[in-house]
């Protein structure tokens, strides 16, 4: 019988056994899923069967930069005791070296040759460390930036692990790339990314629909609170700026100094350096689940952090 693709995901993902393996015990119970996780586990894959059904939502966010390349990870597991273990804290440097040598960021990691042992894969590392640890472990999501001739790739960990950010900022002038006040502002902005969580760089990078959402939503609001109808249009282009400039990263106030924006910062550091200063692209990963937490009280606490910086 013909065994989808969908459903060896998702059995791979409950048992954390290899996607061949599921294949194969899907196979051998005539795809029944139930019949094929005790499959795997009579096959001796109960050990990480039995711990994949427990949620990781602890563990750590990690960030390496390599020469010009540089990589955030994020690696769950089930309790914050063990992201501090030292085995966890191995396989989560094994990981990142296996993503900086070996990965493309294209394909499904578990399924590639370990870069330390390519006689086994990285799913393969992972069941032998959940087995050895004891708790569900998840890679669940990682980034990879290489610089270019004109650009450097920084790195930011925040609070032990629960943020990460990585950045490549670039000068308009490949001599102006090593001038260490450009890693600066790379340190500096990504602080303020950690802090602030914009959605994107600029206006343009963010997705008109969810512009319209928000249209949407102000739209009905201003008429609920009893605004005049025809004054609406005018009220919610206004509110439409604001909403924009405090989620793009160039029209934020600047977290270590809010009477100048980002923007200003760039201006500021190129004048510097001889050359006009950008930022290309940039990532934030918050631990837990891959849901931001966009408090006012976390960003506050976070922003006062930075002050110190």
């Amino acid at each position: 019988m013909s065994i989808s693709a969908t459903l060896v995901k998702e059995l791979r993902e409950k048992t954390s056994a290899g996607m061949m393996d599921c294949k194969k015990a899907l196979e051998a119970t005539a795809g029944d899923f139930n019949a094929a996780v005790e499959w795997l586990r009579v096959k001796g894959l109960s050990s990480a069967a039995k711990k994949a059904d427990r949620i990781a939502a602890e563990g750590t966010v990690f960030a390496q930069v390599v020469g010009n390349t540089g990589v955030v990870l994020e690696i769950n597991s089930e309790t914050d005791f063990v992201a501090r273990n030292e085995g966890f804290k191995n396989l989560v440097t094994d990981v990142a070296q296996h993503v900086l040598n070996a990965v493309n960021a294209v394909g499904d990691i578990l399924e590639q040759a370990f870069h330390k042992n390519p006689t086994m894969k990285v799913g393969d590392m992972l069941k032998e460390a959940i087995a050895t640890i004891g708790e569900n472990i998840v890679i669940r999501r990682f980034e990879k930036y290489t610089a270019s001739a004109n650009s450097i790739v920084h790195t930011y960990i925040h609070g032990e692990g629960k943020i990460g950010v990585m950045i490549e900022v670039a000068a308009s002038k490949p001599e102006a790339a090593s001038n260490p006040e450009l890693k600066t502002f790379a340190q500096d902005v990504a602080l303020h990314i950690a802090a602030m969580n914009p959605m994107a760089i600029s206006s343009e990078q963010i997705p008109a629909d969810v512009v319209a959402k928000e249209k949407e939503i102000l739209t009905a609001k201003n008429l609920e609170s009893g605004k005049k109808p025809e004054m609406i249009e005018k009220i919610v282009e206004g509110q439409i700026r604001k909403f924009l400039a405090e989620n793009c990263l160039v029209d934020q106030a600047f977290v270590k100094n809010p009477d100048m924006k980002v923007s200003d910062l760039a201006k500021e550091v190129g004048k510097k350096i001889g050359a006009d200063v950008s930022i290309k692209r940039f990532v934030r990963f918050e631990l837990g689940a891959g849901i931001e937490k966009k408090s006012n009280d976390f960003a506050a606490e976070v922003a006062a952090q930075m002050k110190g910086h």
